[in-house]
């Protein structure tokens, strides 16, 4: 398609992840939207992003010495922004908000626009300083400052879109302002001017856990300025009662789309009851080749060298940070696995400590190295459980195991480059993707995974890494797939490892040459160009 006749789109999102520096971003849904802003420049698609400055960025997360877990919250400045000199201002709490538009193109991405309430002007400047921090009402008004303030500021630019890209349902309170628009300036009715705006906007799904699912009574919505000149009737049609987030994207959209095949059938049945809802399609993300893959992977991958020893000296530079920050010296040559992820009950990380009789031998043999690292939400009490088990698991077993904290993309590029294998045990179907299973195959880092999110269709069992189990769903999860983890271990990882070093590098290969095939970002854009922005 010429670059004239793709359609010019705006992609709206809470978080990006461009840079480990650069610290809006808190995980995958970050940094999906920042692999997406760099292959729209690669592939020089018309694609703009629009989000938030967060002055505080997401929570920096570390371990105290008797294990528990403490948030700390930084002031951030950045010298690579962009200032454009425009500002937009809305009401919020009955008060005149002002923020001050960024613009940012440091990482070989699209512009990415971003609002920034930290003014003096503001009597609540620091509205943009945390990252999925705060409560209800504090969430509301970061939720309108992206949406209502994102559109504002689009015209501000007085940059023309096509479409508009809701990625999760944060953004939703945009469509409130495309409304608004309509009927003020065509005096057309509500139902009219909502028919129109349908069809500029598209929105992606991503979590199938209900918690993944906001909602907001309707009074505090009110109270906030969040109708924007609707009214409760109106607000009622899109979200429902109490309203939803994601129901109102589904209705806003004129179509939807899952991030894996097996995440649309669940998201399908998940919102089957919505009526006037948009279609879910199917379109599996992508991760940006040229940020997560090692050169020296890539250049040994594409010219038949030696694929082994490019692997050596990422594991090396992912052992050395290992002594570095926790003092412990980890094996080259013992098999290393990781799992690097956000603390949630439902990706099961101690799973495979379930039964001690099993995995303890390995672990104090050396015969197995686990490599642990993740975030919990600052107001989530269990994923803080869930961290610091883990770190207690790290003391039981201190020359095996280690937790690595304060998980970031600096930290997820040396797991998923030098790690042998890369665990992934949710409870089937709750993860929608997964796309660090996706950077870890780029690498040749051979995938152990339950078949969910996008394993299922990248799995080549035995040729381009393991299935854990056979899709099984139900209460008996974690006995099944515990028991299904230690026969596949046991049976055909280690034996592999240690005793047919060409076959591992041949899977190794056959692991990157299925990422480089099916799961790279330049792919899923051109999908959603194809099956999403471009379609009436």
């Amino acid at each position: 398609m010429a670059d004239r006749l793709r359609p010019r789109v705006a992609y709206f999102c809470m978080e990006f992840g461009l840079h480990e520096d650069f610290r809006i971003y808190s995980g995958g849904l970050g940094i999906l939207a920042g692999d997406i802003l760099k292959a729209a420049k690669e592939g020089r698609y018309p694609l703009v992003g629009v989000g938030i400055l967060w002055r505080q960025g997401y929570v920096k997360q570390h371990i105290s010495s008797d294990g528990r877990v403490y948030d700390c919250f930084t002031d951030y400045q950045y010298s690579f922004l962009k200032d454009t000199r425009l500002k937009v201002n809305l009401l919020i709490r009955g008060r005149q908000v002002v923020c001050k538009v960024w613009k940012c193109e440091a990482f070989a991405n699209v512009p990415l626009y971003l609002l920034d309430a930290d003014l003096p002007e503001n009597p609540d400047r620091l509205i943009t300083g945390q990252l999925y921090g705060w409560f209800s009402e504090e969430r509301i008004a970061q939720e309108m400052i992206l949406g209502i303030g994102g559109i504002r500021a689009l015209r501000a630019l007085g940059l023309k879109i096509d479409i508009y890209h809701f990625n999760d349902s944060h953004p939703v309170l945009a469509a409130t302002e495309l409304i608004r628009e309509e009927m003020e300036t065509d005096q057309v009715s509500f139902e009219e001017a909502w028919k129109r705006v349908r069809r500029q906007i598209v929105f992606t799904t991503h979590t199938p856990v209900p918690a993944g699912n906001e909602e907001h009574e309707h009074e505090l919505l009110r109270y906030m300025g969040a109708y924007n000149g609707l009214t409760f009737g109106q607000m009622l049609k899109l979200g429902g009662d109490p309203f939803n987030m994601t129901v109102a994207g589904l209705r806003l959209s004129k179509r939807a789309n899952a991030v894996s095949k097996l995440h649309a059938v669940t998201a399908r049945k998940m919102w089957q009851d919505v009526t006037q809802a948009a279609p879910i399609l199917a379109i599996t993300n992508g991760v940006h080749g040229k940020t997560w893959q090692d050169e020296r992977i890539r250049r040994a991958y594409a010219q038949g060298g030696d694929l082994w020893a490019a692997h050596v000296l990422a594991k090396r530079e992912l052992l050395k940070e290992v002594y570095r920050r926790t003092g412990i010296h980890l094996r080259e040559d013992a098999l290393l696995i990781g799992f690097g992820r956000r603390a949630a009950s439902y990706k099961r990380s101690d799973l495979i400590f379930k039964k001690k009789k099993v995995i303890e031998p390995l672990l104090r043999t050396k015969k197995i190295q686990l490599i642990f690292s993740g975030k919990a939400h600052p107001n989530d009490l269990k994923g803080k459980e869930i961290v610091s088990n883990l770190v207690k698991m790290a003391k039981e077993y201190a020359e095996s195991v280690v937790f690595l904290e304060d998980y970031d993309m600096k930290l997820g590029k040396l797991l998923t480059r030098g790690c042998d294998v890369w665990l992934n045990n949710p409870i089937r179907p709750m993860e929608a993707s997964g796309t660090s299973g996706m950077k870890a195959a780029l690498n040749g880092v051979l995938n152990l995974s339950v078949l969910d999110g996008w394993w299922p269709e990248g799995c080549k069992h035995g040729v381009n890494g393991w299935q854990i189990g056979n899709g099984y769903q139900g209460p008996k999860a974690d006995q099944i797939d515990s028991q299904s983890l230690y026969q596949v271990l046991l049976k055909e990882v280690l034996p592999v490892y240690y005793h047919n070093r060409s076959r591992w590098i041949k899977m190794m290969r056959a692991s990157i040459k299925t990422a480089e095939d099916k799961f790279t970002a330049l792919r899923m854009l051109k999908d959603y160009y194809t099956l999403m922005y471009s379609n009436p």
